[in-house]
């Protein structure tokens, strides 16, 4: 076996003999020294009005009317459409006849109770017809109850004829026309009025990362309560003019992603955000006395990160850890560096192990 180590250790000799007969070399250095250090995540979002309100018709009908046009800024109590009323107006006009009819009735059995309670007081009649006359009332009763049920029945249909804006909001796509029959098993509904006083913004944070904020701040209401205003970076390419702040945070974890939803809201009274519409959480974390170095000192083999130090003017390859998070430029160094510690600032992946550096104190 030591005819085979031979060679070895003979190119490792040359290799060591060549490497420091050559020249020292020139890179560009960086002195690690520690900071505050401000670190921006992107989290992908979908955006929600406050609440989007599918208008369902509660009768059937042909719809007679439509009083609003789509992506039209409405106010609660607005009229929207209106249905067909003649039906309901007519049902209206017969339940009233029949609480008429129905109070007259209860007159009239009024007046025999009081009548036969009389009689029955000088022996007149007997206990059964005085009984008998006393249900009667009973009835008469009931039936003007259910008549003064049915009217206010038919009066609540005729109100829904016309469908006014529960709220204020934007009209969406308006799917029916002037002369359809509408029904209450619409299920996508005549439109949506959505409210976009204020949007939600739902992203997923990493289990990991929702773990690190529970261990510094013990609850999850006080890690709501202590996060950071978050930005809404738009599909164009700009920034939402005001910043957000996270609202809720889903205490599920989804299995398939290992994530958790977070929801952050955002005032929208100009209406600029649109409901449906997509962006980018950003959303800032401190990290007090870090390391940060730039992502192009580092190169990567098997997932692990590496850079080049230069110890005793010498270049020696070192393994470190950084966090996950990170903003595409720099990492934050959570081991493996030490304040003072001199690293090569490009180009790390190109430096051999063990090349002669020139220092400048």
């Amino acid at each position: 076996m030591i005819w085979l180590l031979l060679p070895m250790v003979m190119f490792s000799c040359a290799s060591r003999q060549q490497n420091e007969g050559e020249e020292p070399k020139h890179y560009e250095l960086l002195t690690i020294t520690t900071g505050d250090h401000e670190l921006s995540t992107e989290y992908a979002a979908s955006l929600k009005g406050q609440q989007d309100i599918r208008i369902i018709p509660r009768i059937e009908g042909y719809l007679q009317g439509i009083y609003v046009k789509e992506g039209e800024q409405v106010k609660e109590g607005q009229l929207l459409f209106r249905v067909d009323a003649a039906t309901y107006r007519a049902a209206v006009e017969t339940a009233n006849a029949n609480v008429q009819q129905m109070t007259a009735a209860l007159e009239k059995a009024q007046l025999e109770y009081e009548g036969k309670q009389k009689l029955r007081a000088k022996n007149v009649i007997s206990d059964y017809e005085l009984a008998s006359s006393k249900s009667d009332l009973a009835v008469a009763k009931a039936n003007l109850a259910a008549a003064q049920a049915a009217l206010t029945s038919t009066r609540n249909d005729l109100s829904y004829t016309e469908l006014r804006s529960p709220s204020d909001g934007i009209v969406g796509r308006i799917r029916y026309r002037k002369g359809d029959f509408v029904s209450p098993n619409l299920q996508e509904g005549l439109t949506i009025v959505a409210d976009n006083r204020h949007i939600r913004a739902y992203f997923s944070m990493s289990e990991t990362v929702l773990m690190d904020y529970l261990s510094e701040h013990k609850t999850m209401e006080a890690a709501v309560n202590q996060m950071p205003e978050v930005r809404l970076l738009l599909p164009n390419g700009q920034f939402y003019g005001q910043t957000g702040r996270v609202e809720s945070i889903s205490g599920i974890v989804d299995e398939s992603t290992g994530a958790v939803s977070v929801c952050a809201l955002f005032d929208n009274r100009d209406g600029i955000l649109l409901s449906g519409g997509t962006g980018k959480i950003v959303m800032p974390a401190v990290r007090k006395n870090a390391i940060v170095i730039p992502q192009e000192a580092t190169y990567e083999i098997q997932d692990k990160v590496y850079v080049i130090k230069v110890v005793d003017g010498k270049t020696v390859s070192t393994i470190i850890k950084v966090e996950p998070q990170n903003d595409g430029k720099e990492y934050v160094v959570v081991n493996g560096l030490k304040e003072g510690d001199v690293i090569i600032a490009k180009g790390a992946g190109f430096v051999q192990e063990g090349e002669r550096v020139i220092v400048n104190r």
